[in-house]
């Protein structure tokens, strides 16, 4: 039932990624619409995972823009298929060109590798303040050895950045890291040693992004509130939080096939 339940998983990934993909082609929207001028709180920047545009991160933009804080982009990322160490310098111009101070980086997958690469060594100034990492492979996938594709093959356990990354600690304090009970493409989830480590009741690495409880628990991250949100099956703040650790059952959901076992797998 179990891998029955997983298949299930990556099916619904799929689906829901595919729908997004289609929806950022032919409905695209400027970004400039989430940078209005009545928009004055802390600004946020996303960097989306590899194969995808930020378009894909809609409801989160839509969620931070309703909390009244201006929401950038990167447009030179393109598709994403740039090394990590490349796209953070794509990162660290745009934070200049714009002279963005204070900023909090929302990313998803691979947007979280470049997120810490540019926080580590792209950011003299300080200009990064936290980061939101989603579904981010901070671990490496066992699955990307398997590809022949360079892009992929760069979440490998044994690639030699993604290995400085995980060696790398002083940022992850600033890092709250927010993932899956069941990801189909990170079997091994997205803990960060140090950071604030949050793990969900829904399930997927795509799909997630349209679940209730990813975005309570962003918007909790967005007030600096590293509290356990509803659906959530734990949450491990980082050293010097005053919160502590917390963890609880999610509560039982009718519809969700698997959801149940799921869940337990974390316990």
């Amino acid at each position: 039932m179990r891998t029955l339940g997983h298949a299930w998983y990556w099916l619904l990934d799929y689906l829901y990624v595919a729908y997004w993909q289609v929806q950022g082609f032919l409905f695209r929207i400027d970004p400039s619409h989430y940078r209005g001028p009545e928009l004055t709180g802390r600004p946020v920047l996303l960097i989306p995972g590899i194969y995808e545009t930020w378009q894909f991160m809609r409801p989160v933009a839509d969620l931070v823009r309703k909390r009244g804080s201006p929401v950038h982009v990167v447009p030179t990322l393109h598709w994403n298929t740039a090394t990590v160490a490349s796209s953070a310098d794509l990162v660290a111009e745009y934070l200049e060109e714009h002279d963005l101070r204070n900023v909090l980086v929302v990313a998803h997958s691979k947007g979280g590798l470049i997120g810490k690469y540019a926080m580590l060594r792209r950011d003299p100034s300080g200009r990064i303040a936290r980061m939101i990492a989603i579904s981010t492979p901070f671990s490496g996938s066992v699955y990307a050895r398997w590809f022949l594709l360079r892009s992929i093959r760069d979440f490998s356990p044994a690639d030699p950045t993604l290995r400085m990354l995980g060696e790398q600690l002083e940022a992850n304090s600033r890092i709250t890291s927010i993932w899956g009970a069941f990801d189909p493409h990170i079997p091994g989830g997205s803990r960060l040693e140090g950071a604030t480590n949050v793990v969900l009741h829904s399930s997927g690495h795509f799909r997630i992004f349209g679940q209730r409880d990813l975005l309570e628990a962003v918007g909790l991250a967005l007030d600096d509130k590293p509290a356990v949100p509803d659906g959530a099956t734990s949450v491990e703040p980082a050293p010097g939080d005053s919160a502590g650790r917390t963890s609880r059952r999610p509560p039982s959901r009718r519809g969700g096939p698997g959801a149940r076992s799921a869940a337990e797998d974390q316990e």
